[in-house]
């Protein structure tokens, strides 16, 4: 059974990859991106992440590191492809047999 932290890291991770393609599309985030400061998601979807973000946010500011607090309102549905209008078909001779 996956403990609670691990699925606060998971959570996390897909948020982090999810700010990972926003930063690529608004490239103005990079000034406020520094290797000295920490990421810390705040989703307002999910209470109990925002609530483990925050507490662990506090502990990196309370040891002297610095956060760079992310909010997000929601999150879109995932999607597994982009691919749209996919036609796929097999040779005609295998549909003759």
């Amino acid at each position: 059974m996956e403990t609670r932290e691990n699925e606060f890291f998971t959570r996390n991770s897909e948020l982090s990859m999810e700010f990972s393609k926003y930063v690529l599309e608004h490239p103005e985030m990079d000034d406020l991106l520094t290797e000295e400061a920490v990421v810390v998601f705040l989703p307002e979807f999910d209470a109990e992440l925002a609530d483990f973000n925050s507490r662990m946010a506090k502990e990196i500011e309370g040891e002297g590191g610095r956060v760079l607090y992310v909010k997000v309102k929601q999150m879109a549905p995932k999607i597994f492809s982009r691919l749209m209008g996919v036609e796929v078909g097999v040779a005609r001779s295998q549909l003759e047999h």
